[in-house]
C-alpha cells in the first residue's frame, strides 16, 4: 500500500482521491474538501502558492510520491521542490510546465520544432505593430495574456472584443502584467481535450472529452472554469473521426519530446491539449499540464487499470509496458454553481444533497462544511457525473444528480444533451 500526497481540494482533486483510495491519502489544500476528507489520513490547508509551507507538511508525511491538481503550484515549482526532498510527482518540473503557464512558449515551442497544429500566430513584447497586426488578422483575432489567470486570460473578437480598438487596449494590458502578449487568429470550428498520461517518451491517451465553458444553456453567458463535460462509450466525440484523435495524439507526442529537447527534462505528468476540429485539420488551442476540470471527472471513474499502477509507470519511465484500458461508457458530468456565478456568486448560502440516482457520481467542489451540512464557497460547488452505455442514458443520470440540490444555486441543462 502506497503512501500518496495530494496537492489541492477542488472537485478534480476530489475525483483524483477517488482513484487512489485503495492507498494512504494525506491532503494539502487550499480548503476542507468534505469528500476527500473522508478519504485522508492526514489533511492540511493552506496557499496552494506557499511552498515552504507545503514542504513542511511534505516533509512531515513523508509520501511514496505526490499527484499535484492545479496548475498554480506547478508553475511554481512544487514538482521541482518536492523532488528535491526526494518524493517524485505526477506534475511537470517548472521548466516543463512552461506548457501552461506561458502561452508563447508553447506556440514558439511548436513553431520551432516543426510541430503541426499551429494557428497563425505572433508574440509581442512591446506595442509595435500590434494595431497592424491585428488589422491584418481583420474580424478574427483571439488575445491571450502569456502567463496563468485562471482560465480568464483569453478574449475573443466578436465575443470579448468588440474592435480592433478593444484588442488593442487588452493587448497592452496583458503586456503590463507579463512583458509578453500573443495574438493569434481566431479558430472556427469544434473544441475538445484530449489529455494523455506521459512518462516523458511514452503518450497514453485518455477517451476524448468536450467541456462548455459557458455559464448557461446554449453557449451563451461569461465564461467559466467550466459548466460540465461529455464523453462517449466510443471514446471519440459525436464530430470526431478516430484520425482526428490520432493527429491530437501525434501533437501531444511531439510535443513531449519537444519538451525534452528545449528544457532538458522529461515532461513526467498529465499533458491536456486543448484542441479544436476545423476544417483544414486539428489545430492546438492551449495546453495544460495538469488534469482537467471538469474533463478529469469523465475519465477517472471509468479508468479500468490502477490508477496508482500508471502513476508508478510515470513515475519509472515504463508506461509502455503498462496496459492502460477505459470502460466503452459515456459520461456526463454537470456543475451545480450559486446563483451570480461565475461574476457575482452567492457565498455562505447553504444547500442539501437529496437522494442522488444510482450510477451517479458525486464531486464536492467549492463548498464549507460546518455542523454536517454544507455552505457554497463562491465557486463551482458540486459536480455530478452519470455513467452510462449510452450518452443519453449518462446525461439524465447526470441531469437528476444536478437537481438533486436543493438552495439557490444552478446547473446548465443542456450538457450531454443533442
Amino acid at each position: 500500500m502506497k503512501k500518496i500526497l495530494l496537492i489541492g481540494s477542488g472537485a478534480r482533486e476530489h475525483a483524483i482521491a477517488e482513484a487512489v483510495k485503495r492507498s494512504v491519502l494525506v491532503c494539502f489544500g487550499n480548503s476542507r474538501n468534505p469528500g476527500i476528507t473522508a478519504l485522508t489520513a492526514a489533511y492540511a490547508t493552506g496557499d496552494l502558492g506557499d511552498l515552504s509551507a507545503l514542504r513542511d507538511f511534505a516533509s512531515a508525511n513523508r509520501p511514496d510520491f505526490a499527484i499535484i491538481g492545479p496548475e498554480n503550484p506547478i508553475a511554481l515549482g512544487a514538482a521541482d521542490m518536492l523532488q528535491a526532498l526526494g518524493i517524485p510527482t505526477v506534475a511537470p518540473l517548472r521548466a516543463a510546465a512552461q506548457l501552461e503557464s506561458s502561452k508563447s512558449f508553447s506556440r514558439e515551442l511548436l513553431e520551432k520544432h516543426g510541430i503541426a497544429g499551429n494557428p497563425r500566430f505572433r508574440v509581442f513584447t512591446e506595442t509595435d505593430g500590434i494595431r497592424e497586426y491585428l488589422e491584418e488578422l481583420g474580424d478574427e483575432f483571439v488575445i491571450k495574456a502569456d502567463g496563468l489567470r485562471g482560465g480568464k486570460g483569453v478574449k475573443v473578437s466578436g465575443d470579448h472584443l468588440a474592435d480592433i480598438a478593444e484588442g488593442v487596449q487588452y493587448a497592452e494590458e496583458c503586456l503590463s502584467v507579463d512583458g509578453k502578449v500573443v495574438i493569434e487568429e481566431k479558430l472556427i470550428g469544434h473544441e475538445f481535450s484530449l489529455m494523455s498520461f506521459s512518462d516523458g517518451r511514452t503518450i497514453v491517451d485518455m477517451p476524448a472529452v468536450q467541456d462548455h465553458k459557458r455559464a448557461y444553456d446554449g453557449d451563451l453567458g461569461p465564461n467559466t472554469g467550466g459548466m460540465g463535460s461529455y464523453s462517449c462509450p466510443n471514446h471519440l466525440l459525436p464530430f470526431l473521426r478516430e484520425e482526428d484523435v490520432q493527429k491530437a495524439h501525434e501533437i501531444n507526442a511531439a510535443v513531449a519530446e519537444a519538451v525534452l529537447k528545449e528544457t532538458g527534462v522529461p515532461f513526467r505528468g498529465i499533458l491536456y491539449g486543448g484542441f479544436m476540429a476545423t476544417r483544414s485539420g486539428i489545430r492546438l488551442i492551449e495546453y495544460n499540464v495538469r488534469f482537467g476540470d471538469p474533463e478529469s471527472m469523465n475519465v477517472l471513474p471509468i479508468l479500468k487499470t490502477d490508477f496508482v499502477a500508471v502513476c508508478e509507470a510515470i513515475l519509472s519511465g515504463t508506461l509502455a509496458d503498462l496496459r492502460v484500458e477505459f470502460e466503452a461508457k459515456a459520461t456526463v458530468c454537470k456543475y451545480v454553481v450559486p446563483e451570480g456565478y461565475p461574476d457575482h456568486p452567492l457565498r455562505d448560502e447553504k444547500i442539501e444533497i437529496a437522494d442522488v440516482p444510482k450510477g451517479v457520481r458525486v464531486f464536492y467542489a467549492s463548498v464549507n462544511e460546518r455542523d454536517g451540512a454544507l455552505f457554497l464557497a463562491g465557486s463551482r460547488a458540486v459536480a455530478f457525473t452519470g455513467i452510462a452505455d449510452t450518452l443519453s442514458e449518462a446525461e439524465k443520470l447526470a441531469e437528476a444528480g444536478a437537481r438533486s440540490v436543493r438552495g439557490r444555486v444552478f446547473h446548465r441543462s443542456d450538457i450531454g444533451t443533442k
